[in-house]
Parts: C-alpha cells; sequence; structure tokens
C-alpha cells in the first residue's frame, strides 16, 4: 500500500516534470539560438551551445567546432563564444595575448555595436518566437475575439453606479482603443482603485463614463492569490477570429507588444506597492503551470509557452549584472567612454548580479514551497 501511494506521487510528480522541461527547454533554445546566429552573422566563434547548465549529459560536435550538449541543471542555457572565461561571457585572463588570426573570431575583439547585437540577439529572439506562436494560433485555431459589449451589470458594482448599461459598447478607455473584449479586461484588472474614462457607444451616440474598478482578491486555480480590478460586467459571450497570414501576423505582433507593456505595468505596480508580489512564482511554480496546461491540450501549451518566451525575453533585458541588460549597460558606457570598464569592476558587476539572480530564486522558490504547504 505504501509503495503503490509513494508510486503514485512519483508518478504525479513527472506528470508536472516533464512538461516543464519540454517547454523550458523549447524557450531556452530560442533565446540562446538569437544569440548563436547574430554571433555567427558577426564571424564569433562559437565553442559550446548548452542547454542547461553544469556537467553535460550528451552533445555533439559540429563541423564548425560547437558543441552542442544537455547539461544536467535544466533551468536555462548558454552559449560560450572564443575568448569568454565562462557562462557569463567574461573574458579570458589571456584574452589579449591571443593571435591576430584569432582575434577575428573573438567575441571581446568585436566592435561595441556588434557585441551589442548578439546580446540583443537572445531577447529578440524570444519576442520573436513568441509573436511565430501567436500568429500560427490565430491563423489556425483563432485569437479570442469576443466583442467589447456590456451584455449584463451586476447590481451595486461600480459599472452600476456609474451608470453602464447592457448594450454598451466600449470604444475606449482612457484614449486606448477597445477592440475586443479582451483589451478591456487587460486594462480593467491591472488598474484597481483607479479612475478610469470609457468611451461608449449607447444607441449610436457616444459618450463618457468615469469608471473606478474596485480591488478584489482572486485565487487562481494554483492558490496563488492576485489583487485585480474589476468593475462588474459580463461580456455577451466568447468568440474566436480566425486571421489570414498578414492579419494573423500583425494580431501576433500586437499581442507580443501588449502582453509585455502589461508585464512591465504589473512589475511597476509590485514596485510600488499596490499589486502584491504573491503573483510572482519561480520554478516550481512554472513547473505545476506546466503540467496543467499539458493536460489542457497542445493549443494551450503553445499560447503557454509564447506568453512564457515573452518573459524570459523581457527578464534578460533588465539592467542586472549577468543578465543580457546588464551586459547592455556595461556596452553602453563603452561606448559613452571609448573604452571598456575596467576589468575588476565587470567581474564585481558579474559577481553582484550572480548573487542577485541567487536570492531572487531562493525567495520565489521559498514562496512556491510556503504556498504548496510543503
Amino acid at each position: 500500500m505504501i509503495a503503490a501511494l509513494k508510486m503514485e506521487t512519483i508518478g504525479n510528480i513527472w506528470d508536472y516534470v516533464w512538461p516543464f522541461l519540454v517547454i523550458l527547454a523549447v524557450i531556452v533554445f530560442a533565446h540562446e539560438m538569437g544569440h548563436y546566429i547574430v554571433a555567427r552573422i558577426n564571424k564569433v566563434r562559437v565553442e559550446v551551445f548548452s542547454i542547461g547548465f553544469g556537467p553535460e549529459i550528451f552533445g555533439i560536435n559540429d563541423r564548425h567546432g560547437t558543441r552542442w550538449k544537455f547539461s544536467l541543471l535544466p533551468l536555462g542555457g548558454y552559449v560560450k563564444f572564443f575568448g569568454d572565461a565562462n557562462v557569463a561571457s567574461g573574458p579570458d585572463k589571456q584574452i589579449d595575448n591571443i593571435s591576430p588570426d584569432e582575434k577575428l573570431y573573438s567575441f571581446h575583439h568585436k566592435r561595441v555595436g556588434q557585441r551589442a547585437a548578439i546580446v540583443l540577439g537572445g531577447p529578440a529572439a524570444n519576442f520573436l518566437f513568441a509573436i511565430i506562436l501567436f500568429a500560427i494560433l490565430f491563423g489556425t485555431v483563432g485569437q479570442r475575439y469576443t466583442p467589447a459589449e456590456v451584455n449584463e451589470v451586476k447590481q451595486g458594482s461600480p459599472a452600476e453606479i456609474a451608470g453602464l448599461l447592457p448594450g454598451d459598447k466600449i470604444l475606449a478607455v482612457n484614449g486606448n482603443a477597445i477592440d475586443r473584449f479582451e483589451d478591456l479586461q487587460y486594462l480593467v484588472t491591472q488598474s484597481p482603485n483607479i479612475n478610469m474614462t470609457f468611451q461608449i457607444d449607447r444607441l449610436g451616440l457616444k459618450k463618457d463614463i468615469d469608471i473606478k474598478p474596485e480591488l478584489i482578491e482572486h485565487k487562481d486555480q494554483f492558490g496563488t492569490i492576485h489583487r485585480i480590478g474589476q468593475i462588474g460586467i459580463i461580456k455577451s459571450g466568447v468568440d474566436f477570429k480566425t486571421h489570414n497570414a498578414g492579419g494573423a501576423i500583425w494580431a501576433a505582433i500586437e499581442e507580443t507588444a501588449f502582453m509585455t507593456w502589461a508585464t512591465l505595468k504589473a512589475i511597476g505596480q509590485m514596485i510600488g506597492g499596490s499589486r502584491s508580489t504573491e503573483e510572482l512564482g519561480g520554478p516550481i511554480r512554472i513547473a505545476e503551470m506546466s503540467g496543467q496546461v499539458a493536460q489542457q491540450g497542445f493549443v494551450t501549451v503553445l499560447f503557454f509557452m509564447a506568453v512564457l518566451s515573452i518573459n524570459l525575453g523581457l527578464i534578460n533585458l533588465f539592467p542586472v549584472p549577468m543578465l543580457d541588460g546588464g551586459h547592455l549597460i556595461f556596452y553602453i558606457f563603452e561606448a559613452i567612454r571609448g573604452k571598456p570598464l575596467k576589468p575588476k569592476f565587470q567581474e564585481y558587476g558579474l559577481r553582484f548580479g550572480f548573487l542577485l539572480v541567487i536570492i531572487l530564486m531562493i525567495w520565489v522558490t521559498t514562496k512556491d514551497v510556503i504556498r504548496l504547504g510543503w
């Protein structure tokens, strides 16, 4: 009996682990491939392309001398360029002593603009990957496209108090055009206790109504409590709109841009204290979500993968040493000064960035453990 329960528990955990590993590996591959492609365009020799960190599990060498491998710790990946001392692209101590021919293929001997482009290649690939996934979904399954029309107004809600009526069509909020109910939801949920001006169409007449979304606490299927805004209206139904090739690509670009903006706004609200950090999660929560979406079908997995890819690209642009954004800050200073920052300063910056990332990982993982009652 005990053995059977243990086997069942292991099986349940594996149901979450394998989708997480597959989804993360695909997104990390897209990110590192962005670095790799731009590096090759700029004639930088790539020595290692790794999915994961630590000891190698298996790998192969290509004809260009790059070692493509999977490593033991699957939480990320890296590309190591010729002249790098470590996976964070710190320069080797002997970098200035290499031959003139080798300098042609060294990352650290490229112009600052070329190095910046190579660093930007990773996050750019994540955004491009998200656009591709969204475009595929919007061109086949369709995009959620519910008309922004009020079907019902809840009694005593901010919408009723402001005078919103069933049948009203929402045209814009705070000057932002509203094409579908989903756009309205994004804006309202992220604006609790903030006055918003709604432009509506009522029986062919346009008018403005001021509504302040009330703050509510909503618990999702993973047990995470979200503090969001709500005005108390019910949409007219759920619909999907399939786009042609050009329309799907444009809608995918808009969706990616909107999600990026929404994520940045949410982070700003957390920093300002108007939004709870309970929404943040670490590898455990991502694994849990991966397992859930895997059970909901391939379409849900693709959508989740696109959202996760946007988040990975965005996080890597944060100005933290060790992340891509931190390297870009170094290159900006180098471009202004006309010479690189001192190696010692860069080394201290990378150590600080590494420490910051570790602290953040421990913090979000601890939150996940506490949330799950472990």
